[in-house]
């Protein structure tokens, strides 16, 4: 078994058995597996070469699809909600995708913000739709039919969001695995020897972005189910700064990455918020340089350089 999913396999067993021993957690872990999913989006766009600091528009519009469901009684089910506003996120997707494609480098990563930035603004202005600042309440659903106390909501969503990331995750394995996954590397290695080969980059870059969007809208909509409420700063820049951040992190060479980088930035924001109020960011920020600077392969470059070092002194 490959490094890859030995990490994750770790990582799992690590997730289903601290909620039981801290039941305290299920809300953080939720957060941090939703983060974990944008993240993992980015990871998928990162192959590319390419990086997108306006994903939390995908984030956010499937936490309002499920808000505005929730809200008309048109569907009060988990298992109906999450599907539902994760395709429309996908929708939007495919939408953007057709016009963002066409570009790369800083580009490619501003055009996603700019859309994103004119997103939040619409989500600020249109108080009468979407509640502006405020935002809006989301009642919490059933789950198979079953109306559940606060406490067991979030201990069983958490189990079902980590169920769905480790869907997600294996996926994505398999994705960067196959031939579409190798051509999108190829894009960030020589985008022009692809096209001599037949394959176009646009379709292969807008199969990874639509894929990209999807993951995002996942954790966007878990995260409005959990948290109960929803507000236009899902879809501001440092909430999609936050993603890159956390993809960083944790390191793109494997899927478990960005769930190790999205777990390690709730433990750092947590105890910074607490230790270093006023100067929280530049915690972050310092965490990152030093990330860059000393282990640019990121938490899952360490372990799985760890890993390694291991086998080979057993050898």
């Amino acid at each position: 078994m490959s490094r890859q999913y030995l990490i994750g396999a770790g990582l799992l067993i690590a997730l289903v058995a601290f909620p039981l021993l801290s039941p305290w957690s299920t809300v953080i872990l939720t957060v941090a597996l939703c983060e974990g999913l944008a993240a993992l989006g980015i990871l998928v766009l990162l192959r590319a070469g390419q990086v997108s600091f306006g994903h939390g528009l995908y984030f956010a519009f499937s936490a309002y699809v499920v808000a505005f469901m929730a809200a008309a009684h048109l569907g009060h089910e988990v298992l109906l909600l999450v599907p539902i506003a994760t395709a429309a996120s996908g929708l939007v997707a495919a939408l953007v995708g057709l016009f963002i494609v066409r570009y790369r480098a800083i580009f490619f990563g501003m055009l996603n913000l700019a859309i994103s930035m004119v997103f939040f603004s619409l989500l600020e202005k249109l108080f009468s739709i979407t509640g502006g600042a405020d935002g809006k309440r989301v009642p919490r659903p059933t789950l198979l039919g079953m109306t559940l106390e606060r406490e067991s909501f979030e201990f069983w969503m958490f189990y079902i969001t980590l169920a769905l990331a480790a869907v997600a995750a294996l996926f994505v394995a398999r994705y960067l695995a196959s031939p579409g996954g190798k051509a999108l590397e190829a894009i960030k290695s020589n985008e022009t020897r692809l096209e001599y080969l037949g394959v176009s980059s646009r379709k292969v870059l807008y199969g990874a972005y639509l894929l990209s969007g999807l993951l995002a809208g996942l954790g966007g909509a878990i995260i409005a189910l959990v948290s109960g409420h929803v507000t236009p700063e899902l879809a501001y820049w440092i909430r999609s700064g936050e993603f890159v951040f956390i993809a960083i992190l944790g390191g793109v060479g494997g899927v478990a990455g960005p769930f190790l980088g999205a777990l390690m930035f709730q433990i750092i924001r947590g105890y910074a918020a607490v230790y270093a109020p006023e100067t929280w960011h530049a915690v972050l920020g310092i965490m990152l340089l030093v990330i860059i600077f000393f282990a640019p392969s990121g938490l899952y470059g360490l372990i799985a350089g760890r890993k390694r070092a291991s086998g080979e002194a057993a050898r």
